[in-house]
C-alpha cells in the first residue's frame, strides 16, 4: 500500500523526476518553435512571386505560422501542471492525443493481494505536445484523455491511482502536491504533500484572476465539458468558481470545435473591474482573439460607461417600461429639429408645386404606420412626398408607358433639386441614439413621451440623471434599444467613375494589391462584430430587463452559457428580469447545473455571510465551505473619523496577508473611500458594493453593513456579496446606524 510521506528526500526525488520531464517538454517546444520560424521565413519568400495566388497563400501561411509561434513562445506560469498515474484499461485503443481511451480498469489490473502496476502516466498542460514519435509528452487539459485528472474521486477513481499537481515557474519545477485516489492498492507510488486543492486555496491573491486549470474540481469539470448545444445554466453561491468555470468553458469550446466558433464567443461581465480581473485567464489557457470579454457598460461600440445611477433611477432605466418611452422618443425627435420646415416648395413643369403643413403631417402619419425603424423609413418618406407632389402636378396620361416614363423623369428632376434634398434632411433627419437619449433630459418633453408609463417623480429623476456628463451603465442598454428603434440609415450607392484602365485585362497581375488581406479582413470583422456564435453571461442575476434585451441581440442564433446566483442579485424585480431573460434565450432547451462548494471563503467568514443570506432569501442554502482557518472575523466600531478608522483597518490587514486587500463601501462613498486608502500601495483597492461582484481579495474591510443594505431594495443581497469577497480575513467597520452590540457586531450580522 502506498503511504503518505513528507520526507524531504522523497519530495526532492519527485521534483527532480518532474523537472527531467519538463526539460524534455521544453526541448521539444524549442524544436517546434524552430519549425514555426522556418515556416514563417518560407512563407515570406513566397511574397517575391508576383501572382495573386502566391500572395494569398503567403498571407495565409504567415498567419497560421504566426499564431502557432505566438502560442509556443508564451511560457506561462505552470505550463505543465498535472500528472495522473493510471491502471491498465479494458482495451488498448488510443485516441488522437496518443492516450488510451479506456475509462475503466481491466478486470485483471488489480491482483488478488491488492497489488497493481501503473500502466500509463499522462502529464497534463495548457497545450498538447507530442514527441518526434507522436507519443504524448503533454496532454492538452481540454482533451478527453485529461478528463480523469478533474473528474476522478476516491469514490469513483476509475483508472486513476494518483493525481499530482505540479507547481512550476517558467522552466523550473517548484513543488508537487499529490492526491492518492486508490490508497488500498500497493503500487509503490510515493505520495507527497497535503493535497492539491488546499495548496491552491492557500495562495495569495493578486489583482488578476488566476486560471484554475490545475485545481478544477469534478462538479466544475462537468460544466466546463458540457455539450454546447442550446443553453447551459449554472447556478452557485459565492466562491464556487462560477466565473472561472465560465472562462475555462470558453477555452474548452474553442478546443472542441474551433471552426464552429469562428463567429466568436462573447463573455459579458457586470463591471469593468471584473473584466480587468479576468482578462488574463484565457491567454494563460492558450486562447486569444476569438473571445471578447466585455463589461455590460461597454457592449455598445464607442461607449464605455462606468458611472452608476442612483438605485431609484436604475430601477426605472432597467425596466421594460422604458421600451415604450424610447419608442415614443425615437419618433417624437423628428419634430425637434431647429427651424423644422412647415412647407415644401419645388418647381416642375414650369410651375411651383407646394405641400402645406397639413399635407406634410398626413404624409408623416402614413410613413410612421408600423414598427419599421425610423431611419429606415426615410426612403419611404421620400417616396410618399414625391407621390404627393405628383398628384399636385395634376398630370394625366392615357398611355401607361408614357405616364411611367414621365413620372420617372419627374422623380429624377425633383430629387436632384437642392430645395428638395435640403427639405428632406430637415424634415426627416437621420437620428442618432445619443441625440435621442439626450433629448430625454428635458423633463417636460420626457413627461410627454412617458405619459401613463412613468410617474412624475420617476420622470424628474430620469431627466435629472441624463443632464450629467457621461453615460451610466444603465444608459448603455437604452442606447442599444434606440439603435434598434432608429436603425442604421441606408447607404447611398455612389456610382464609380469610369476609369479607362478598367478596360485592360490582367492588370491585377502587374500592379500591387491595395485591398485588405484575408487576415486584415478577419480582424476588421471581429472588431465590428455585434453577433456571436456563443454567449457567456457572468453574474447573470444582475442584468436588468433592458440589459437582457441588449445582450440577447448579440446572440440571436448563438448557444449560451448563463452563470449566476439569485442570492447575489442586485436587481429588485426578479420576475420582470426572468421575462426578459426568457425572451432573449427564446425556446432553446436548457441544461442546468448547480455548484455547491465554496472554495473561496473560510468557514468562519461563510458563517457570517449565511446570517445575511437568511435575511435576504429565507430558506436558501449557502454553498459549503471546504476549509477553516481558525481566524474569526474582526468587528470594529468607527469613531468620529470614519476614514481614519477604515484606513487603520486596511493597514493592519496589509501586515497580516501577503496579497490584496479590498475596502467595500456603499456606492455613494466610492470617491471618499479612495481618498481614505490613498498612498497605501497597489495591494489595496477601494470599491463600491456593486463593483465587488465576482472579485476576491485575501482580506476585505466591509464598511457599514446597514448603509450597504439600505441603498436599494436588493441591498441585503448586495451586502451578502460584499461579505463573501475574502479568502482569509474579514474586518467589519460599523457605524452608529449599524446598531453594534458590545462586541462591535452589527445588528444585521448577529445570528440571534
Amino acid at each position: 500500500m502506498a503511504a503518505q510521506t513528507a520526507s524531504s528526500g522523497v519530495r526532492d526525488q519527485e521534483i527532480a523526476a518532474e523537472q527531467a520531464h519538463l526539460d524534455r517538454v521544453y526541448h521539444r517546444l524549442e524544436e517546434k518553435i524552430t519549425e514555426a520560424e522556418f515556416l514563417m521565413h518560407d512563407a515570406a519568400q513566397r511574397g517575391h512571386v508576383g501572382t495573386p495566388g502566391a500572395l494569398a497563400e503567403r498571407d495565409a501561411q504567415v498567419y497560421r505560422a504566426g499564431v502557432r509561434l505566438n502560442r509556443l513562445n508564451n511560457e506561462f506560469e505552470d505550463f505543465l501542471f498535472g500528472r495522473i498515474d493510471l491502471l491498465r484499461g479494458k482495451d488498448g485503443v488510443k485516441g488522437p492525443d496518443g492516450a488510451f481511451t479506456s475509462v475503466d480498469p481491466a478486470d485483471d489490473a488489480v491482483g488478488p493481494d491488492a497489488t497493481a502496476e501503473i500502466a500509463e502516466t499522462l502529464h497534463i498542460g495548457r497545450i498538447g505536445v507530442l514527441d518526434t514519435d507522436y507519443a504524448p509528452l503533454v496532454i492538452d487539459w481540454r482533451a478527453p484523455a485529461a478528463a480523469p485528472f478533474y473528474r476522478s474521486t476516491p469514490v469513483a477513481p476509475g483508472r486513476v491511482v494518483r493525481r499530482r499537481v505540479i507547481r512550476s515557474k517558467g522552466r523550473r519545477v517548484l513543488g508537487v502536491e499529490d492526491d492518492l485516489l486508490r490508497p488500498e492498492l500497493d503500487t509503490g507510488l510515493p505520495v507527497v504533500g497535503d493535497g492539491a486543492l488546499m495548496a491552491a486555496l492557500g495562495q495569495a491573491r493578486t489583482h488578476s484572476m488566476r486560471d484554475i486549470v490545475a485545481s478544477i474540481q469534478a462538479e466544475q469539470d462537468l460544466v466546463i465539458r458540457a455539450p454546447a448545444a442550446s443553453v447551459t445554466e449554472v447556478s452557485g453561491g459565492p466562491g464556487t468558481g462560477k466565473t472561472a468555470v465560465a472562462l475555462h468553458r470558453a477555452a474548452y469550446l474553442l478546443y472542441q470545435d474551433r471552426r464552429r466558433y469562428a463567429g466568436g464567443i462573447l463573455c459579458v461581465s457586470p463591471t469593468p473591474l471584473l473584466v480587468a480581473y479576468t482578462e488574463g485567464v484565457l491567454p494563460s489557457l492558450g486562447e486569444e482573439g476569438q473571445v471578447a470579454i466585455r463589461a455590460v457598460g461597454s457592449l455598445v461600440d464607442g461607449v464605455t460607461a462606468d458611472l452608476y445611477d442612483d438605485p431609484a433611477v436604475a430601477r426605472v432605466k432597467g425596466s421594460l417600461r422604458m421600451q415604450k418611452v424610447l419608442r415614443n422618443a425615437a419618433r417624437g425627435c423628428l419634430d425637434l429639429v431647429p427651424a423644422r420646415p412647415s412647407q415644401l416648395r419645388v418647381v416642375a413643369f414650369g410651375r411651383r408645386l407646394e405641400l402645406g403643413e397639413q399635407e406634410l403631417a398626413e404624409v408623416r402619419r402614413q410613413v410612421l404606420g408600423g414598427t419599421t425603424p425610423v431611419n429606415l423609413l426615410r426612403p419611404r418618406a421620400r417616396r410618399l412626398l414625391l407621390d404627393a407632389l405628383w398628384r399636385r402636378a395634376g398630370r394625366r396620361f392615357d398611355d401607361a408607358e408614357l405616364a411611367a416614363e414621365e413620372r420617372q423623369g419627374f422623380d429624377e428632376d425633383i430629387t436632384t433639386e437642392p430645395e428638395f434634398t435640403t427639405f428632406l434632411d430637415a424634415w426627416w433627419p437621420v437620428l442618432e441614439p445619443r441625440t435621442v437619449l439626450a433629448s430625454l433630459a428635458d423633463e417636460r418633453r420626457l413627461g410627454r413621451w412617458a405619459r401613463r408609463v412613468l410617474t412624475p417623480p420617476e420622470v424628474r429623476r430620469v431627466a435629472r440623471s441624463l443632464r450629467r456628463d457621461g453615460a451610466s451603465v444603465h444608459d448603455v442598454a437604452l442606447l442599444d434599444e434606440l439603435d434598434t428603434l432608429l436603425g442604421s440609415p441606408p447607404r447611398e450607392k455612389r456610382k464609380r467613375e469610369l476609369d479607362p484602365l478598367d478596360q485592360l485585362t490582367g492588370l491585377d497581375e502587374l500592379m500591387p494589391q491595395l485591398g485588405e488581406t484575408a487576415r486584415e479582413r478577419a480582424e476588421r470583422l471581429a472588431r465590428e462584430r455585434t453577433e456571436y456564435t456563443h454567449v457567456i453571461v457572468d453574474e447573470a442575476q444582475d442584468l436588468t430587463p433592458m440589459q437582457w434585451r441588449m445582450v440577447g441581440r448579440r446572440g440571436r442564433t448563438a448557444t449560451w452559457t448563463i452563470v449566476g446566483d439569485p442570492a447575489q442579485s442586485s436587481w429588485s424585480d426578479v420576475d420582470e428580469a426572468a421575462q426578459a431573460r426568457d425572451e432573449a434565450l427564446g425556446t432553446r432547451p436548457r441544461r442546468r447545473f448547480t455548484l455547491t462548494v465554496n472554495y473561496r471563503n473560510p468557514a468562519e467568514i461563510a458563517e457570517v455571510a449565511s446570517t445575511v443570506l437568511a435575511l435576504a432569501m429565507p430558506g436558501s442554502e449557502p454553498p459549503r465551505a471546504v476549509r477553516s482557518t481558525g481566524v474569526e472575523p474582526r468587528y470594529e466600531v468607527a469613531g468620529a473619523d470614519l476614514g481614519a478608522d477604515v484606513r487603520a483597518a486596511a493597514e493592519r490587514l496589509l501586515a497580516e496577508v501577503d496579497g490584496t486587500v479590498g475596502v467595500v463601501v456603499a456606492m455613494n462613498r466610492r470617491a471618499q473611500a479612495r481618498d481614505w486608502v490613498a498612498g497605501l500601495g497597489d495591494r489595496v483597492v477601494a470599491l463600491g458594493s456593486l463593483e465587488a461582484k465576482g472579485l476576491e481579495y485575501d482580506a476585505t474591510v466591509v464598511v457599514s453593513p446597514a448603509e450597504i443594505a439600505e441603498e436599494s431594495p436588493a441591498g441585503l443581497r448586495v451586502l451578502y456579496v460584499a461579505l463573501t469577497r475574502a479568502t482569509q480575513r474579514l474586518t467589519v467597520v460599523a457605524r452608529e446606524a449599524d446598531l453594534p452590540d458590545a462586541g462591535g457586531v452589527p445588528d444585521l450580522l448577529r445570528a440571534d
